[in-house]
């Protein structure tokens, strides 16, 4: 198989994996392959190839890279469990709970040392894996 469709059977490849990715630097060193292939096609020394691909796929990275910082993050969305109602099993003596809450038991805190404790509170946040709880529904 000659030089040239190695590098594009990579670059498909790659543009495939990016497909599934979406973060656009796959798609950088893809086309930098499609590149590499073609400067096979045209005759280039191994040596070139490697340059032409490697040159291309940094610059492509890069240019990725300042893209993506540009763009900025995407505002948080807020977590799906918020609003939802909770049953408190117990409460403890340092303020925090144990509730049961799709089908199983998590840990949760109050929202504000004024918060009443009931038997059911609501998600108005998570922290990681404990849920803070208030009495109205956010």
């Amino acid at each position: 198989m000659t030089d040239y469709w190695l590098w594009w059977i990579l670059a498909v490849i790659l543009i495939g994996a990016e497909l599934v990715t979406g973060t656009f630097y796959l798609l950088a060193l893809g086309i930098a392959f499609a590149f590499g292939g073609l400067a096979a096609l045209l005759g280039a020394s191994h040596p070139m190839q490697l340059l032409t691909g490697g040159v291309l796929a940094v610059i492509g990275i890069v240019a990725a890279h300042h893209w993506r910082r540009r763009r900025g993050e995407p505002p948080p969305q807020p977590g799906l469990d918020i609003g939802k109602r909770v049953h408190v099993e117990a409460w403890r003596p340092d303020g925090t709970a144990r509730v049961v809450y799709r089908g199983t038991h998590w840990d949760g805190v109050l929202a504000s040392p004024t918060t009443p404790r009931e038997s059911t509170m609501y998600i108005v946040d998570t922290r990681g894996s404990t849920l803070v709880l208030g009495h109205e529904q956010a």
